[in-house]
């Protein structure tokens, strides 16, 4: 089920893989337009009629929202209405799947009794920006949610990356459906722990195969896709704002710092203190970069990235107050 606002211009690069999958049983392919004006639902019927797969194809045009939903989980829940099945795959329309991505998110659930299945794409990671500030957000993400904790079934802890997210029909009717989550911006985390919280299993990982498509060229791409949910993440707690942004700088900008202010006061120790924490940080970023396949080098840049990170969390936070909070292509979507 793919959830699509103004995506006609990707929909040709994702869409015949998610048509094509290689998965031996029944799979329907359902695309809900998010009352798109470029033609999405068209470009899509036609993508469908050239790739001739032999997979069942519809388009669902849900129309008005119901009040205090977002527009992805209630894209989400027409297709939920509209069909039966035992297993559901959630999927952007920027994700571009290889041939055996159902398969094997089946076979992984089917194998370890999941309710819910989580693949975290392999984001593009080309341009300066992107190659700066991909990893650390990927890097900064497995801080907030460790992924071994969210596959423990004896933690509290809950996470999903909502890029390709296979649930179980059963295991969405025991947390109340979408509908208990309908106002929720991190729409993937908080489904993973309202399955979790019901009682479910739940796993994520981190794939190589899996990928996104989604171009950040400039700063601006990434600052704004950060600064949609940061706030939230917080839970619009200006105290937790404050921690956080305490916490990174002193984390990971101090070791900069120190080491640039002993070289330019002449202090050995200072340098030395300062080049030593920033290896040690840089270390433990380094699987990261190698996971995206850049220099050992750009682990230096950690520091810099997340100066950056706290200025989107700030406007993130500006947003929430200002009333513009969670907006994605025009639509406002996180209120106080």
């Amino acid at each position: 089920m793919v959830p699509a606002r103004n995506e006609a211009d990707i929909l040709p690069s994702t869409l015949p893989a998610l048509l094509r999958q290689d998965y031996p049983g029944d799979l329907r392919v359902v695309l809900v337009d998010g009352e798109s004006d470029d033609g999405t639902a068209g470009i899509a019927e036609g993508i469908s009629s050239s790739v001739k797969s032999g997979r069942p194809f519809r388009v669902l045009r849900p129309g008005t929202r119901e009040p205090g939903w977002t527009g992805k989980l209630w894209a989400l829940e027409q297709g939920l209405r509209s069909y039966s099945a035992e297993y559901f795959l959630f999927t952007d329309a920027d994700i571009l799947h290889p041939p055996s991505s159902v398969r094997d998110l089946v076979a992984l659930s089917e194998e370890r009794g999941l309710d819910l299945a989580s693949a975290m794409a392999r984001l593009r990671c080309a341009s300066f920006w992107e190659r700066l500030l991909i990893p650390a957000f990927v890097f900064f993400f497995k801080k907030l949610y460790p992924f071994d904790w969210a596959n423990d079934p004896r933690s509290r802890a809950a996470a999903a990356a909502g890029g390709a997210v296979l649930a179980r029909r059963s295991a969405l009717e025991k947390m109340g459906g979408l509908r208990t989550i309908r106002s929720e911006i991190i729409d993937d985390c908080a489904l993973a722990k309202a399955v979790k919280r019901s009682g479910g299993n739940i796993w994520i990982g981190l794939s190589r195969d899996v990928r996104s498509l989604r171009a950040y060229p400039a700063l601006g791409g990434v600052w704004n896709m950060v600064a949609r949910t940061a706030f939230a993440q917080l839970g619009h707690s200006s105290l937790a704002l404050a921690g956080t942004a305490a916490g990174m700088l002193l984390l990971y900008g101090w070791a900069p710092a120190l080491f640039f202010a002993g070289i330019a006061g002449g202090d050995p120790v200072r340098t030395a203190l300062g080049a030593g924490l920033w290896t040690a940080v840089s270390l433990l970023y380094s699987p990261m970069v190698r996971f995206y396949g850049l220099s050992p080098l750009r682990a230096l840049s950690l520091p810099f990235a997340a100066c950056l990170y706290c200025g989107m969390t700030f406007h993130s936070a500006w947003l929430y107050w200002t009333g513009s909070g969670g907006l994605w292509k025009g639509r406002a979507q996180d209120f106080s």
